[in-house]
């Protein structure tokens, strides 16, 4: 088989660059080691930069993400029993967030692509990247017991932090980047109504909190919690009253509370490979970056590189300029390293680290006053967070 562009990956930053190249009559085939109900079980990110949901309608995938997304003009910032909006909307002329889920996303983007007859191979095991040093890059994969081959001109590693894109660059050619923080997230889903119209990012004594929402009947919590913390030690009862105690009491009393049905704890790490380009072999969104979810980028960040590929893809055939390849990675690691960035100060400034000193500690809350009651600080935090420009 040949085609212009082999995709590894079929999360949502592969499906989003097949769709648009497939808009745009670049011929793309997606692969993915596991099957498309593995794909669309995982729970992910839920809050969208306005260039994501830009992108979504570039792609003729938007139409459920208006009708059912929640648009948001802001959120809460709750610390010492108080509670804080940031009008995004109001600090950035107009600008908002949509929360709608990244499953909903990737759901939304396979329908699409099978509506318009791209081709998505499933199920494709020991898939690899070859040549991409040269000019006849090529992707082999094994599926019903035989070896096939695909010839390509250029190869999209979109295939997440494990993924064989990265690991198949030479050693050398590579430099990483990496902050493992010292707690994670335990995290449920549950179908009921969400406390607030808007999330509620909380510091606490006990540590950060998080409320979020999915629609407006399922809602999605987080609590900072030890990493060696056990998912069988808490029951929802015990995470339903951890949450309580770090919210503010009117928010507080307004949770409903119920049985969860996804239940986990997430390690919260930063991390940038560079560059992000090797021959014709692009990185793309987490084979090449993680954030810790503090500041809603990961997810963002990859429709970024997207839209930074998709452009240099895109004037390479139509205008036979490599003018936005060449500059694929440097264009796509300064937005990375801004967002990594916010990612870092938001999680340093929401959380309780076990070797903090009553300097430390006195240090964030002047932070945190400083930042709710100065417009130009409110500005900094609401520009970052709805999105920089790409």
């Amino acid at each position: 088989m040949r085609t212009q562009i082999v995709i590894i990956g079929s999360g949502p930053s592969g499906l989003l660059l097949g769709q648009l190249l497939t808009g745009a009559g670049i011929d793309n085939v997606i692969l993915d080691r596991v099957g498309k109900d593995h794909i669309l079980n995982r729970v992910r990110a839920g809050v969208l930069e306005e260039g994501t949901a830009h992108l979504m309608d570039q792609a003729g995938a938007a139409g459920r993400m208006h009708a059912e997304g929640l648009p948001h003009d802001g959120f809460s910032l709750a610390f010492d029993g108080r509670d804080h909006r940031i009008d995004l909307h109001g600090l950035t002329k107009g600008k908002q967030v949509m929360i709608y889920g990244q499953t909903e996303i990737t759901r939304d983007l396979m329908e699409k692509r099978e509506m318009s007859d791209g081709i998505s191979i499933y199920e494709a095991t020991n898939v690899e990247p070859h040549g991409f040093d040269g000019s006849a890059p090529y992707v082999t994969y094994e599926k019903d017991g035989l070896t096939h081959r695909i010839d390509c001109d250029f190869i999209a590693g979109c295939d997440g932090f494990h993924g064989i894109s990265r690991r198949s660059v030479p050693e050398r050619a590579i430099r990483t980047f990496e902050k493992i923080y010292p707690f994670g997230w335990l995290g449920i889903l549950a179908d009921v109504s969400p406390v607030n119209h808007e999330l509620i990012y909380a510091n606490h004594p006990h540590g950060f909190a998080l409320c979020s929402m999915r629609s407006k009947t399922r809602s999605r919590y987080y609590v900072q919690c030890p990493l060696d913390d056990k998912i069988e030690a808490w029951s929802d009862d015990r995470f339903w009253d951890e949450l309580r105690r770090r919210l503010p009491v009117h928010h507080a009393e307004a949770v409903k509370t119920g049985p969860s049905f996804e239940k986990s704890i997430a390690p919260l790490r930063s991390f940038v490979a560079e560059p992000m380009r090797f021959g014709r072999l692009f990185l793309v969104g987490d084979a090449a970056h993680i954030v810790p979810p503090t500041g809603a980028k990961g997810l963002n960040l990859a429709a970024s590189d997207v839209h930074y590929l998709f452009t240099g893809l895109n004037e390479h055939y139509r205008e036979r300029s490599d003018a936005g390849i060449d500059a694929y990675s440097s264009r796509a690691l300064s937005r990375v390293w801004k967002a990594v960035r916010f990612s870092w100060w938001m999680t340093m400034m929401m959380h309780r680290f076990p070797d903090t000193s009553e300097f430390d500690q006195k240090i964030q809350e002047a932070e945190l006053d400083y930042l709710v009651h100065s417009r130009a600080a409110s500005t900094a935090l609401a520009e970052n967070y709805v999105g920089l420009p790409y």
